[in-house]
């Protein structure tokens, strides 16, 4: 393939990705599970705040990264719009344009005093992403973090989970990414999507009401009907009621199992951050050799981890309430939002060989993945979102039953630059909802980048824990040493 060849398909590739971006935020409304996560959000014990922290060989130049940040923010037109909420919940919340919409609000730079090294630069991170959102502006913050050895820099990107999730976060940062260090010029913006006039708080009420009214009769034709079908056949409604209700306790209800002593004081309240990484291809041939997926692999690292971790402290567990997001997308689903549901299980921390583990784990998800309750918040939710939001926020807090919870997301295969800087690693930290311990991975450009974010009220030493998460790592890894070179292992 010639130089000339590899650049069309470059252009080609990054003309089909800013399609599919230009259609993100076409949705002039929060959906049911956005709500929930906008209007429960209790900060700091409740944030909803995800965060990238991306290692860069360079200082980036700064005028391309602006351009670029400018150049996207008119792209993906949610990252110029606030939230509007009605003058009473009767219906989700609305995106609207920011009128005072100001780039160099969200996008920010900073220089850390020497030495800034890797405690240091996780220390500005934690706090950054401790400080919460203005809720009046768009719901987005960038920041180009120099003064870090060798001429190094690093950004933060720092989004609300209502923007989008996990996979959306790595889809937007993709547009102000590139595969060459020199500069490639942008495609034309497209033609601004048509939007309503923006509402008012008032008047967005009424439309909400009066859409509601619209969907009665379809609403009350749906419940004639299944009622019509559970007398005609009440035994098999009857069933599926049962079927339902026992895939929720195994779903969604807190798993049987007590948990840790160590994890039992929480308060949410400080935010420690932790990193670690692993070549992708040995944790891929450590996954194929234990017959399970590469996510399999993760979360059997996670427990070795938690299990050394104990030990140090003379605890011996066998199991641990965890919690674990399943994606719900979709290939041909749009970028950006919110497309997954959450589910608790019994995690085998006590289990000493990974193979063995990996195989639980694999089941566990497996089966996991076809409840038929695994999507019931989405049923829950439009009721949820109705009420006083402190409701809504004891139902989120449902969650914080688990001790850990850990999410996987799959990241850009390929080396990628930012305004000339190449990115070396992309960190992920999920937010603290309740939990000990929130664990994300994201696999870039080769490496498996694993980040930490822990109560330190529960985890008062996150050093400790992260080296415990590394001989948990190197357990699992051993079992691939004899199979180098294997990268067949699925995501999931």
């Amino acid at each position: 393939m010639t130089i000339d060849d590899k650049n069309h398909d470059l252009v080609e590739a990054n003309r089909r990705a800013w399609s599919m971006a230009s259609q993100w935020g076409a949705d002039h409304r929060m959906n049911e599970l956005e709500t929930l996560m906008w209007r429960s959000e209790r900060h700091p014990r409740g944030s909803s705040t995800i965060c990238t922290l991306m290692l860069l060989d360079s200082v980036p130049e700064w005028d391309r990264l602006r351009a670029a940040h400018d150049w996207a923010t008119k792209m993906i037109h949610r990252l110029r719009e606030r939230v509007l909420e009605p003058l009473v919940p009767v219906g989700p919340p609305a995106w609207t344009v920011d009128p005072s919409f100001d780039l160099d609000y969200h996008l920010r730079r900073t220089q850390l005093p020497a030495p800034a090294r890797m405690p240091e630069l996780l220390a500005f991170a934690q706090s950054a992403a401790m400080a919460p959102f203005d809720r009046t502006r768009p719901l987005w913050e960038g920041t180009l973090i120099e003064g870090l050895p060798g001429g190094k820099a690093a950004y933060l990107l720092k989004l609300h989970h209502s923007l989008t999730d996990g996979v959306g976060s790595v889809q937007m940062l993709s547009l102000i990414q590139s595969r060459t260090s020199e500069h490639t010029p942008k495609d034309p913006l497209p033609e601004p999507v048509p939007s309503p006039d923006d509402p008012d708080a008032q008047s967005l009420a009424v439309d909400e009401l009066n859409e509601t009214i619209r969907r009665i009769p379809s609403a009350a034709r749906g419940l004639l009907s299944a009622g019509a079908r559970a007398l005609l056949r009440p035994g098999a409604a009857a069933d599926e009621a049962l079927r339902l209700a026992a895939s929720a306790r195994r779903t969604i209800a807190p798993p049987p199992v007590a948990g840790s002593p160590l994890f039992r004081i929480r308060t949410g309240k400080s935010w420690r951050f932790g990193v670690f990484e692993c070549e992708l291809k040995d944790l891929k041939a450590a996954a194929k050799a234990a017959s399970g997926s590469l996510n399999d692999a993760y979360v059997a690292v996670l427990l070795g981890g938690l299990r050394h971790y104990h030990e140090m402290f003379g605890y011996s567990l066998d199991e641990i309430p965890m919690a674990m997001p399943l994606s719900l997308r979709k290939a041909d689903d749009p970028m950006g939002g919110n497309k997954f549901a959450g589910a608790m299980f019994a995690a085998p921390i006590g289990v000493v060989d990974p193979a063995e583990r990996i195989a639980i784990i694999r089941g566990t998800v497996l089966s996991l993945r076809v409840e038929p309750a695994l999507g019931s918040m989405e049923f829950a939710a439009p009721v949820v979102n109705r009420l006083p939001s402190a409701l809504g926020a004891a139902a989120m807090r449902l969650g914080s039953a688990a001790d850990i919870s850990a999410s996987n997301v799959p990241g850009i295969p390929y080396p990628v630059y930012m305004a000339g800087a190449r990115i070396e690693r992309a960190y992920p930290f999920g937010p603290l909802p309740g939990v000990a311990i929130m664990a994300a991975m994201v696999s870039h450009a080769g490496t498996c980048c694993f980040g930490l974010n822990c109560d330190g009220t529960a985890v008062p030493d996150v050093a400790l824990l992260v080296q415990c998460m590394k001989e948990g790592l190197e357990e699992v890894l051993a079992l691939g040493r004899g199979d180098e070179g294997s990268d067949t292992a699925t995501e999931d």
